[in-house]
């Protein structure tokens, strides 16, 4: 069982997380909080697997609660809640050891993946903004640096880590190389050795930070 912890300050949100996540087989909600501070003593009291945290709270902001649960209790995984109209807060917590984000009004499926991805060891990029956040977030004077680290991959691990740029999932990935999920996920897990990334939500932005990639030979 999946136990998670939502943290908003927006009951509605709360109550249709709950609803949603209630409806899938083997995921749990078993706490609520309506501030950073309260989101932190629940995850560490109901011993928390995925927390879902909305960015803008009260008492401490969402990010600042990711931080300090990666700090006592660095087993949670943290996915983040997040709305159109905050993309400066989201590239925050892109560029953060978090296990993805949603927006809030995603459909239930999509919820409820996210939560299985993080509990998995994935982080999840949400389609719906992927390409929209991660293209505000590729200034020029970082592209030579991504270039000279992906620059270590093979042809292969570069086509994968391309299209974790573009915010694919590995079943996705998967079928347009014609490789199966768990081929994807061992490349995946020697792609972050290589790049020296915590997380695909962090290879994904250094891949789309050398956009567009120089053609190499096969």
């Amino acid at each position: 069982m999946i136990r998670v912890l939502v943290a908003d300050d927006e009951p509605l949100i709360v109550a249709g997380i709950r609803t949603i996540l209630g409806s899938a087989d083997g995921i749990e909600v078993v706490a609520e909080a309506a501030d950073g501070r309260a989101a932190v003593e629940a995850a560490v009291r109901h011993r928390i697997d995925v927390a879902l945290v909305d960015i803008t709270m009260p008492v401490m902001d969402g990010l600042s609660a990711i931080e300090e649960l990666r700090r006592l209790a660095p087993g949670v995984r943290c996915v983040v809640l997040t709305s159109f109209g905050a993309e400066a807060n989201v590239v925050r917590a892109l560029r953060s050891e978090t296990a993805g984000f949603v927006l809030k009004n995603c459909g239930p499926d999509e919820l409820i993946r996210a939560v299985r991805a993080a509990y998995d060891g994935d982080a999840y990029l949400s389609p719906a903004v992927t390409r929209t956040v991660l293209g505000m977030v590729t200034p020029t004077d970082r592209r030579r640096e991504a270039a000279e680290r992906l620059a270590a991959l093979t042809a292969r691990e570069s086509d994968v880590v391309r299209l974790v740029g573009e915010g694919l999932s590995n079943a996705e990935i998967g079928r347009r190389l014609h490789m199966s999920e768990t081929t994807i996920k061992t490349y995946m897990t020697r792609i972050l050795a290589k790049l020296g990334c915590a997380n695909r939500v962090q290879a994904a932005l250094l891949a789309r930070d050398a956009a567009p990639w120089p053609a190499r030979d096969r």
